[in-house]
């Protein structure tokens, strides 16, 4: 199941998923872009998305207004569906209204693998970039291990090319997978410093010494955090 979080009260972008994507709203675009993969559902902080979501025949939660993360929104939204324990839930942010379903896909195969052997699974994904993109504290960055691991995100460059060598730097997607018992586990554990100092709830796992399994994929598509951003994607997608 494919869970998208929609929050209204975005501090740097108002009412950001509302803003007109080839004519629609961009929670209403990202939905559509990943719909045929598997059942979509808005997680919504308002009984206005959920009549915008309706209008469009996209399935809608309301969830607490309240909520700190988008992973605690889908957590409420999961529980108020009475999903299995073992179900894939993947979060899909719902300012990537560019996200390809290639990219959704592999997620969801990384997640099936791990569920086959571990009980704690989540999963995410990043792409190459280069030092201009890295250089946007916009752009999340991850460095990850030999085994796939994450190591650390943040919105700082990194690593540090000390001596100048020439580094392949990493972004992060906003996409997520979990078992929906590790998604329970994951938002019972107390948000964590790193977590509020960077603004990034995925390093509450890493806090807590949780594996974030990573995909490296190729996608075209960016997060839209700005409203520079929505007019750079805007001109390169539509």
């Amino acid at each position: 199941m494919i869970i998208i979080p929609a929050r209204l009260a975005s501090t740097r972008f108002p009412n950001k998923i509302l803003a007109n994507i080839a004519g629609f709203p961009m929670v209403i675009k990202t939905a559509k872009a990943v719909e045929g993969i598997d059942h979509t559902i808005i997680a919504a902080d308002s009984e206005e998305v959920i009549k915008i979501a309706q209008k469009y025949g996209i399935k809608a939660v309301l969830t607490n207004p309240n909520h700190q993360s988008g992973t605690d929104r889908i957590n409420e939204a999961a529980q108020k569906l009475g999903l299995s324990e073992d179900e894939i839930v993947i979060n899909v942010q719902s300012d990537e209204p560019f996200i390809e379903q290639s990219v959704v896909l592999a997620l969801r195969q990384r997640v099936e693998e791990l569920r086959e052997k571990s009980e704690w699974v989540m999963a995410s994904c990043y792409k190459k970039i280069t030092k201009d993109e890295a250089l946007d504290p916009n752009l999340v960055k991850v460095v990850v291990s030999e085994n796939q691991n994450a190591l650390y995100f943040s919105r700082s460059l990194m690593p540090y090319d000390r001596e100048n060598a020439g580094v392949q730097y990493f972004g992060h997607l906003g996409v997520y997978g979990f078992t929906f018992g590790s998604l329970r586990s994951f938002c019972a554990l107390p948000p964590a410093p790193l977590e509020q100092i960077e603004k990034l709830e995925q390093l509450r796992a890493l806090y807590y010494d949780r594996t974030i399994s990573m995909v490296e994929v190729e996608s075209k598509s960016c997060g839209i955090d700005t409203k520079e951003d929505l007019a750079k994607a805007l001109k390169i997608f539509v």
